[in-house]
């Protein structure tokens, strides 16, 4: 009764955290820094990505979260009991009870880091949920209905996109492509049209500021700063909206495509509900300028984005009933 109940977003961009009675209590970068040979974490989270592009070479930043499963599990786990610590604060007799939420696509293997570094963390137990679930729950679909919902959620590493009905995925992919390949081709473009070299961060921050998936009749215009490949000097170049259009197509075909297959292997029952009710867009993602209207344009079904895109997974009200629930033993995903 006394620990806290704890729902967790682990991304490969951003880890999210949810407490119940308290809302979303981290949303932080799943970056971490340490020291050269790896041993010592010296910044994470916010701290850490203020070091991204700027440390020296006795400064590592990484992300030990890649494509939604973990990379390194030794900084995954400090990074866990950092912000698991951080949520506890002073009271650390009771272990805290966690829901963590993985790609439908991890492998058995994949499941059993992810509770482990839980557990290494600081966790009493630990269950998983997997993230098209968690994305439509929070997204507030009726999960329960004998009705088809479809749900597309885009995060750092991955997209899920899954057709959800009677509380089960009945079909469900998980692609490795999303705002981190999204990124990498804003970097590319900029190779490639300006002979321009940016970092990830510039990279990042020129997609919240312009970044659209269709053309726009007015587009957003701002400036990139980054070092001229021919000269090695720095150098400045105005990109507009449109610029980014043609920079991300390869992602975005990849993430339609996706849709596509999924859509082609729902049952004709589900196809019709979704054909009334359309497509769901969560996660980070979503957040990009027309992805909705790309999506449906290539699609030909409506798309709507949830209403707090972002935070739908880790705040989705199913952690909160399945971890109150956990005491009783009856979760069949409880790791302990």
């Amino acid at each position: 009764m006394l620990s806290k109940k704890i729902g967790i977003d682990l991304g490969t961009s951003t880890i999210l955290i949810y407490v119940k009675g308290e809302g979303i209590v981290i949303n932080e970068p799943s970056l971490v820094a340490v020291n050269r040979d790896g041993t010592r974490i010296l910044a994470v989270g916010k701290d850490a990505f203020e070091m991204v592009g700027r440390a020296p070479d006795t400064i590592q930043v990484i992300r030990p979260m890649r494509e939604g499963v973990i990379a390194d599990f030794v900084v995954t786990e400090g990074m866990l009991h950092h912000f698991i610590g951080k949520v506890q604060g002073r009271q650390r007799i009771f272990k805290p009870e966690i829901m963590i939420c993985v790609p439908s696509g991890v492998t058995s293997v994949e499941r059993r880091a992810v509770t482990e570094a839980a557990i290494s963390a600081g966790a009493r137990q630990a269950w998983l949920i997997d993230e098209p679930l968690a994305a439509a729950i929070g997204a507030g679909l009726p999960i329960a209905e004998p009705r088809g919902n479809a749900i597309c959620d885009v995060g750092g590493g991955t997209t899920e996109i899954a057709v959800i009905s009677l509380s089960g995925m009945v079909v469900a992919h998980s692609i490795r492509v999303g705002g981190n390949r999204i990124d990498d081709a804003i970097t590319t473009y900029m190779k490639r049209k300006h002979s321009l070299l940016i970092g990830e961060r510039t990279a990042e921050e020129l997609k919240i500021a312009v970044g659209s998936a269709v053309l726009m009749r007015e587009p957003l215009v701002t400036e990139v700063r980054g070092r001229d490949l021919v000269s090695g000097l720095p150098k400045n170049v105005e990109i507009t909206s449109n610029d980014v259009v043609e920079a991300i197509q390869e992602p975005l075909r990849l993430i339609v495509a996706a849709v596509r297959d999924v859509l082609e292997e729902t049952p004709p029952e589900l196809a019709a509900d979704i054909f009334d009710r359309g497509i769901v867009l969560s996660g980070g993602g979503a957040l990009l300028r027309g992805l909705d209207r790309y999506i449906a344009m290539h699609t030909g079904l409506p798309t709507v984005i949830a209403d707090d895109p972002q935070t739908s997974v880790a705040g989705a009200p199913a952690w909160r009933s399945r971890i109150s629930r956990s005491s009783s033993g009856t979760s069949p995903t409880c790791a302990r």
